[in-house]
């Protein structure tokens, strides 16, 4: 079947333009045979990366029909059959565009700095203190090793970076990928410096609050790493060993759920002001509040009075057994 491939060609310097290629494939060929033959067969100038063509090197990271994916690892007939812009058959088109997020060099190539700045940032590696033993190896069980399968996946392929709309927003914010290397270093037995790194992951802007929790990167990535996993359980860290009064993130989600325990759903009287306010101990931030306070007092829609919700019984009990089985299960690992 004929397929044109519409790729957005630009330099640095440049503005981007579409061109587009019509092959003869075969609906098993993956993106990067299809880009190969272009290159070798049609436009030579076309520019992308590649390298092992096994999804292992993670080189072909690209944006396939909008979506941030692999090319070595999407095949014709799949985007096809997801494309929403398929008319007549004789016209089928998939649409190739360089990653989001970073700057690009030259066609598909983008400029991966900012990416593997941030990674270096969280230090994704054991600490030198750490590999300081006597062993000639490093000696984990295999419930221990079991804990770093999944985010020891991660390529570095750069999908969930380009997918991130914190990243977009938040030039601070490190990003999925590092976050989820984080996560690694967390919890793995070897490392001495755990309460150190989560003291720097509780960051408002550049640690786990600065996730937005679109779930962007979990649908993009290419090993099943899921990284908004990962920042969850970072998140449950520092959640744990945090007092409410230690940052407005770390208040907001303790006084979201004590106030739903409470009364079954958020009393909006006392939710801005204990997390913003700080239980009324924060001047600044009860002041800050004054404004939108009035406006909303303003257009009535400031609650004078809070009705508990008629399943606050059911709610109360639900969240007391998902505490109780949080830390049992804690207090198993810590046994282990």
């Amino acid at each position: 079947m004929k397929v044109t491939f519409k790729i957005l060609r630009q330099n640095s310097h440049l503005n981007p333009y579409f061109q587009s290629y019509t092959l003869e494939v075969n609906s098993k060929n993956t993106i990067l045979e299809c880009l190969n033959r272009i290159k070798w067969e049609v436009d030579g100038s076309l520019t992308f990366r590649k390298n092992c063509r096994n999804t292992i090197c993670g080189s072909c990271g690209m944006k396939i029909n909008g979506r941030s994916a692999l090319a070595c690892k999407e095949n014709v007939g799949e985007q096809l059959a997801t494309n929403s812009f398929i008319g007549e058959e004789k016209n089928l088109e998939i649409v190739i565009s360089p990653l989001n997020n970073m700057p690009v060099i030259k066609d598909l190539i983008v400029d991966m700095s900012s990416f593997w700045n941030n990674l270096e940032k969280v230090e994704p590696y054991v600490s030198t203190k750490g590999r300081n033993i006597p062993e000639k190896e490093f000696l984990q069980s295999p419930e221990e090793r079991k804990l770093l399968e999944q985010t020891g996946n991660c390529i570095l392929c750069g999908a969930c970076y380009s997918e991130c709309n914190a990243v977009e927003v938040n030039d601070n914010f490190v990003g999925p990928h590092a976050l989820a290397k984080s996560y690694r270093m967390v919890d793995d037995s070897r490392d001495t410096q755990r309460e150190e790194r989560l003291t720097k992951y509780n960051d408002t802007e550049s640690g786990v609050w600065g996730c937005t929790r679109c779930y962007l990167c979990n649908e993009v990535c290419p090993m099943d790493v899921a990284p908004l996993d990962q920042i969850t359980k970072i998140k449950g860290a520092i959640l744990d060993r945090e007092s409410p009064r230690s940052s407005i993130p770390v208040r907001h989600r303790k006084v979201l759920v004590d106030l739903v325990k409470s009364g079954g759903w958020v009393d909006e009287r006392k939710f801005a002001v204990m997390v913003i306010g700080n239980y009324l101990r924060d001047l600044r931030g009860l002041l800050s509040l004054a404004p939108v306070g009035l406006r909303v007092l303003s257009a009535g829609k400031l609650p004078f009075s809070f009705e508990p919700s008629e399943g606050t019984e059911e709610v109360r009990s639900l969240i007391d057994a998902v505490q109780s089985f949080s830390e049992e299960k804690k207090e198993t690992q810590d046994l282990e």
